[in-house]
């Protein structure tokens, strides 16, 4: 295929807008995939993507579509819609030259629209706005259509109208980016330059890449190597996906594809990577990052017979990821573990829950915090990443976090509860502007580790769902915050400490007493649940003994013997609070982490 008659796009949304809906319809109409093959979210693959209607990893398919006398080759990439992949749909919009920006027509432009409209323009892409959703009874497509023209900029008949559900507007679509969208650029050397925005695991194959040809040709049987990682391979073979691998006898410049590397350590690929010939190194394509840990949380098996298990379970989790990290640590109470780091709290999610399903372990997670800056007395300064390593207040003289710019979309209604929500959460804002529908935007300043105490969470129930949220990473603040500690039958649990906010220490320990008082089993003897910080007992909670009826068999004779039966079981349940050791149930770990 010459590169005059290839279009490569993205389709970018916020979530649930039906970017993965219109890629069905596309997928149906170029008669890319056969009726009878059809079900929804055909790119999605995994079980948690159709359980939760979300896209968690990217999902490349070639299609033809022919128009204007011409068959055009059309590469699409599906990419995730959260936050927290923010910096792997960077890398996907890299590899095209144009962008579906796709807004619902019941709902309008979101925050996550913003955020990923402004990535695709800083890559310099072609842009069609489309408006999907128009078959629903609640679209409101002029007022809609007005907001799209005042953040692009652009006419109101470049709009497009479509509906993923019912193809209309699909084929038009299709025709349109054929027109508007600019086929790739000539190869301006012969070096093989491909971009990896995405790759799988297979047992028997290895990694497979999903790569962009910038410059070059790939081809199977060819010692290539990757520049960042600095890893050489073969390549056994190299195809494109239609949306299944079809191999294929090379990949040239402007093709998006697969090549199979056979590599089958965890840590060599990642997204944002350069793929080269091995004999003959081009240079590394674009801005390359590894993609930094921004939640941190320790994982434990629940048996420590597992470990083993666990450790496996993570190295073949990372083949397909490589944005996790981890690294092996111990604790007294919960034995041998990982702390590992995550891109978001929905990574977070995603990857315990995999652990769960394809290890089939059972497993213990701690309370996820974020990484704090602490400088000691003595001048050192050192970067904490969990909550039992926090050192007590007395020690340190300055402790620093990291902020998030914060950008909210939300009904003028909401304004108001919103605005209570902020401050409970320090949040500061910068900058407000009001759409034509009455929705407003804010601008805001805040502490990472109140987003990630459940901001996004309180903000849909503040707001009945309708507010929306993205956020940007920045830099290193002053912060006021000192470790909470529970205690269990006077016994810390490092899986339940957690670093808050000085002045609200006494409620987080009140909340977090109150809900371990109310999930933990009853005990042989009187359990105290306790929360602890800065050297004093800010909640204290007690769970009472089970009574086990002892004199229950007895059906006659002196009182004396009731009262000997009685005392010797006082006498146990006192050195049992003496030993105080409390089994907890991995239930109650879960619970605890969620909210």
């Amino acid at each position: 295929m010459q590169a005059k008659n290839i279009r490569n796009f993205s389709i970018i949304a916020h979530i649930d807008h039906g970017k993965s809906t219109l890629a069905d319809r596309m997928l149906e109409i170029t008669k890319t995939i056969e009726m009878r093959n059809m079900r929804d979210q055909i790119l999605d693959s995994m079980d948690l993507e159709r359980e939760r209607g979300i896209t968690i990893k990217m999902a490349p398919v070639t299609m033809q579509w022919d128009t204007l006398g011409e068959t055009n080759t059309l590469n699409l990439i599906d990419t995730p819609g959260h936050i927290d992949f923010s910096y792997e749909v960077s890398r996907a919009l890299k590899a095209v030259e144009g962008a579906v920006l796709l807004v619902d027509a019941t709902q309008g432009v979101q925050a996550q629209t913003l955020t990923t409209l402004g990535m695709a323009r800083e890559a310099g892409l072609t842009i069609i706005p489309v408006l999907s959703k128009i078959d629903s009874p609640l679209a409101r497509p002029d007022d809609i259509v007005d907001e799209i023209v005042e953040i692009i900029g652009c006419d109101p008949s470049e709009v497009l109208r479509v509906s993923g559900r019912t193809g209309e507007g699909v084929p038009a679509l299709l025709d349109a980016i054929v027109k508007r969208i600019p086929p790739p650029q000539e190869s301006t050397s012969n070096k093989l330059q491909a971009l990896v925005f995405d790759f799988t695991y297979s047992n028997h194959r290895g990694i497979v890449i999903h790569a962009r040809i910038m410059n070059g040709r790939a081809t199977g049987k060819e010692r290539l190597a990757f520049i960042a990682a600095e890893e050489e391979f073969i390549c056994n073979e190299v195809g494109i996906f239609s949306p299944t691998e079809k191999p294929v006898e090379a990949l040239s410049a402007g093709e998006i594809g697969y090549i199979v590397t056979g590599i089958k350590k965890p840590g060599i690929a990642s997204v944002g990577d350069t793929v080269t010939i091995a004999r003959d190194k081009a240079e590394q394509f674009g801005g390359y990052l590894q993609p930094q840990p921004v939640v941190w949380a320790s994982v434990f098996p629940e048996g420590q017979d597992d470990f083993n298990f666990l450790r496996l379970a993570l190295e073949r989790l990372r083949l397909s990821d490589s944005s996790l990290s981890y690294e092996e640590e111990s604790s007294g109470t919960l034995g041998r573990g990982f702390r590992c780091g995550f891109l978001g709290m929905l990574h977070l999610e995603i990857v315990t829950e995999r652990l769960r399903r394809e290890s089939g372990l059972a497993l213990i997670v701690t309370t996820p915090s974020i990484t704090y800056e602490v400088t000691y007395k003595n001048g050192k300064t050192e970067m904490i990443y969990s909550p039992s390593l926090f050192p007590d207040n007395g020690l340190v003289t300055r402790v620093r976090e990291p902020w998030a710019n914060v950008h909210l979309i939300t009904p003028t209604d909401y304004v108001g509860p919103l605005m209570q929500l902020l401050y409970d959460h320090e949040a500061n804002v910068e900058d407000s502007k009001t759409y034509r529908d009455g929705r407003v935007s804010l601008t805001l300043l805040m502490p990472l580790r109140e987003l990630m105490r459940g901001f996004f969470d309180d903000v849909k129930s503040v707001s009945a769902g309708y507010a929306s949220m993205s956020y940007e990473l920045m830099d290193l603040r002053d912060a006021d915050v000192v470790r909470l500690d529970i205690l269990v039958a006077e016994e810390i649990v490092p899986a339940f400490s957690r670093v808050v906010s000085t002045r609200v220490v006494e409620e987080e320990g009140k909340k977090a007493v109150e809900k371990l008082q109310g999930i933990l089993p009853r005990q042989l003897f009187v359990m105290k649940i306790q929360a602890k910080s800065q050297g004093r007992i800010v909640a204290s909670e007690s769970v009472k003994a089970m009574r086990k009826d002892v004199t229950g068999y007895l059906y006659g004779g002196d009182v004396t013997r009731k009262m000997k039966l009685l005392e010797k079981q006082k006498k146990g349940k006192k050195k049992m609070l003496e030993r105080g050791k409390v089994n907890i149930p991995h239930e109650v770990f879960l619970k605890m982490v969620q909210r």
